[in-house]
């Protein structure tokens, strides 16, 4: 039934700790912003996990459709949902980031944290931003957290024949973009930055500073659908 079973995703420990996270503060934010659109409505949180920020945005009002591989996480946000006073706002569904189980031009928000990087091939990635493109309402709001290629040495190589996937950080295949790619990929879906939450890099080493490439560096940015 999980697919993610014996991965760290599923781990007792790994998912106590993301129920215990709090919500990203920007996102809340853009979604407040989105919200106050006049005719937003649902949400589809791609690789919500234990729900740290599906239950807020259903707090908010928006009806939240959270997806995810690992059962166990989904277990764990549908209890705090039932421990949360969000009038059913919330549905969850066991889905990969590359086959969302959402009918076409349905989705008011989208959110993309820390899942695309889990790609393990440039076709995957693609076919999951498709996927985002597809389930997109026009002017639908897109909200990215994902790796940026500056985690990485700038000798480090990809995998044969992969423009973006690397694994020198984890041991496994994921992915990590410049800004250009980034753009560019989402670009080619439909998807343009949003100015409301300016494309930026969290976590960059400090000039004249070591770069361990023990925590990755994120690009965080809001994106709009313009099909």
């Amino acid at each position: 039934m999980d697919p993610l079973a014996g991965s760290p995703w599923s781990a007792p420990g790994t998912v106590a700790g993301f129920t215990q996270s709090l919500p990203n503060p920007v996102l809340v934010r853009f979604a407040e912003t989105e919200w106050r659109r006049g005719d937003r409505a649902r949400v589809l949180d791609i690789g919500c996990g234990a729900g740290r920020n599906a239950i807020p945005l259903a707090r908010l009002g928006w009806t939240v459709f959270g997806m995810d591989l690992s059962w166990p996480m989904l277990c764990a946000a549908a209890q705090r949902a039932r421990e949360d006073p969000i009038d059913g706002r919330l549905h969850l569904a066991l889905a990969a980031m590359d086959g969302l189980p959402i009918r076409d031009c349905c989705t008011d928000l989208l959110i993309a944290q820390g899942i695309w990087n889990l790609a393990r091939s440039g076709a995957e990635f693609r076919r999951a931003l498709g996927e985002a493109a597809r389930v997109a309402r026009p002017g639908a709001g897109l909200f990215v957290f994902t790796f940026s290629r500056t985690t990485l040495p700038p000798q480090a190589e990809p995998v044969p024949g992969e423009p973006f996937v690397f694994t020198q950080f984890s041991g496994q295949p994921q992915c990590f973009l410049t800004e250009d790619q980034l753009v560019r990929e989402l670009d080619v879906v439909g998807f343009t930055p949003d100015p409301g939450v300016p494309l930026g890099e969290h976590n960059r080493p400090q000039p004249g500073k070591l770069h361990t490439g023990a925590v990755p560096v994120i690009y965080q940015g809001a994106f709009r659908y313009t099909g």
